[in-house]
């Protein structure tokens, strides 16, 4: 999609200019003032599609901390919370613990893997319909139109002076825009306590300041970055549009202008046909144009503006509609079956003719290429689909093959091991009974390949034994302070390996951890 034309401007030095995919070379500057946007409402599948996604996000996001799920009376019963006081992780029926953080951690590969899926399919899908940025600017335009009209009506008020009207429909908008961004910011910390609660107490003021600087906080960027930067954010910020660049291949789908049908363009098509005139499916409307959240020409090719939203597809197929031409002038398509549909279209001088691509008739000729699902499913695209998958099984499996009581037993490193006046060695352990499961359990402590090995809590003033049985609360760690004696006459090996066991006596859960008991080394 691009020429190389060879320039001499030094003695003995080829250089060349390239030719950008962006046919009209319209390149804004990198430093520049922002020129307002005024994008007018499409109507159509994919603005349709855009308004569910959005419903759906905004209603995940708003609902979500209010949602209840019963867990028993020992844990919350917020569906979805962030516990970091107690440093659990609860979605529904799974919890996580610190130290299963690793099940986050797959989760993000996963989301990793599936923004490449998704990239390499559909392009910049993500940026179009679920980007948050993309989300809350589609809200704000919405109480834009609201409280100041049409496009037309709101470009006609920016330029008028300032007058009662004006500002009574600008502080509307603008107090709407921060009701929203303190709405998004309250949501926000419903997730991280009990969302009834920290309402009330946020409401009567009684909450953490942490919580009210929270709130401010997302306030002020939700209202800045949807309400006065917008497009700003995609173009100067966020750095996803350049990375997404990198995973593009020639068979991604990106909405395209289609110019091998569309050009040459002309405004007054059926004068310029009766006077003999070549004229392409695009009479220059500019409708596709005056949509754009981005306020960029989709017609100047591919750019790093474009959030490949297709609100122009949805302008442009209804003026298509009203011409009785067939849509898709503007449509996702590869750059495979660009090239293929351009090489119909053009002539032996690389001129589009675009009686080349339709019978006497006037339809489309077949050979013209469109997209399909053989288009989306090919090897690369099943290949992320496969590791996507893949991670996601692992993760469901070891997930429902956990184990909800666990130890973890830590020697003491000073002194290994106290000799006792009868000839015994003790050692001493810190033992963390974990019980994670909402209900009380009653848990039997014992040691197992310490011949002769008997054990008490350095709490207690009872004899040693091999096995001592515990209440542990729910969804707690319980810490034992544990002495380990046996007589070194008895002990094959220095240091002697054996386990710490933990069983659920009402249940078939066991736990166990290898450990060292250190005696005085042979000749000493």
């Amino acid at each position: 999609m691009s020429t190389k034309t060879p320039t001499q401007t030094n003695p003995g030095v080829d250089q060349f200019d390239v030719e950008a995919v962006n046919a009209a070379k319209n390149r804004p500057e990198l430093y520049a003032a922002r020129k307002k946007i005024f994008p007018k409402r499409a109507s159509g599948f994919f603005r349709q599609l855009k308004w569910v996604i959005m419903a759906l996000t905004l209603g995940v996001y708003y609902i979500t901390p209010w949602l209840r799920y019963d867990r028993g009376e020992y844990a919350p019963d917020q569906a979805v919370l962030l516990d970091l006081a107690n440093r659990r992780f609860y979605f529904f029926f799974i919890e996580i613990w610190p130290q299963e953080f690793y099940y986050v951690a797959g989760m993000l590969v996963m989301a990793g893997v599936g923004l490449f899926l998704v990239t390499s399919t559909v392009g910049r899908a993500w940026c179009g319909y679920t980007c948050p940025q993309t989300v809350w600017v589609d809200l704000f335009l919405v109480v834009e139109r609201f409280f100041e009209g049409s496009r037309n009506q709101r470009m006609k008020l920016d330029k008028a002076g300032w007058s009662f009207d004006k500002i009574w429909r600008r502080v509307a908008k603008h107090s709407t825009w921060i009701l929203i961004g303190i709405a998004t910011g309250g949501a926000w910390i419903f997730y991280f306590a009990d969302a009834p609660t920290l309402f009330w107490d946020v409401v009567r003021f009684e909450a953490p300041s942490i919580a009210y600087f929270t709130i401010l906080i997302l306030a002020a960027t939700t209202y800045t970055f949807g309400g006065l930067m917008r497009e700003q954010v995609c173009t100067y910020m966020c750095p996803w549009p350049r990375i997404q660049g990198a995973m593009l291949d020639e068979f991604s789908l990106t909405v395209t202008y289609n110019d091998w049908r569309g050009e040459p363009r002309n405004k007054h098509s059926k004068k310029a046909i009766k006077e003999g005139k070549v004229v392409g499916d695009c009479v220059d409307c500019n409708a596709c144009v005056v949509v754009c959240p981005m306020g960029i020409d989709i017609r100047d090719g591919q750019q790093l503006e474009c959030i490949t939203c297709a609100l122009c597809i949805d302008a442009c197929d209804n003026v298509m509609d009203k011409l009785g031409k067939e849509r898709g002038l503007i449509s996702y398509a590869t750059l495979n079956d660009y090239n293929t549909n351009m090489g119909l279209a053009t002539d032996e001088a690389n001129i589009i003719r675009p009686d080349n691509i339709r019978d006497k008739a006037g339809k489309l000729i077949e050979q013209v290429k469109e997209t399909s699902l053989k288009t989306i499913v090919r090897l690369r695209t099943l290949i992320y689909f496969g590791v996507w998958a893949a991670i996601g099984l692992s993760m469901l499996v070891v997930l429902s093959m956990r184990d909800r009581l666990d130890v973890n037993v830590q020697h003491d490193r000073n002194p290994l091991f106290v000799m006792l006046s009868d000839g015994a060695v003790r050692n001493g352990y810190d033992v963390k009974i974990l019980n994670m499961t909402p209900e009380p359990r009653t848990i039997k402590l014992s040691i197992e390949g310490l011949p002769g090995g008997q054990m008490t809590l350095a709490s207690s003033a009872n004899d040693p034994k091999q096995q001592i049985v515990l209440d542990v609360e729910p969804d707690r760690v319980m810490p034992l302070r544990i002495y380990v004696r046996a007589d070194p006459k008895d002990l094959s090996e220095q240091p002697t390996r054996f386990s710490f066991i933990v069983e659920d006596m009402f249940g078939d859960e066991t736990s166990r951890e290898l450990v060292k008991f250190e005696t005085p080394k042979i000749g000493n």
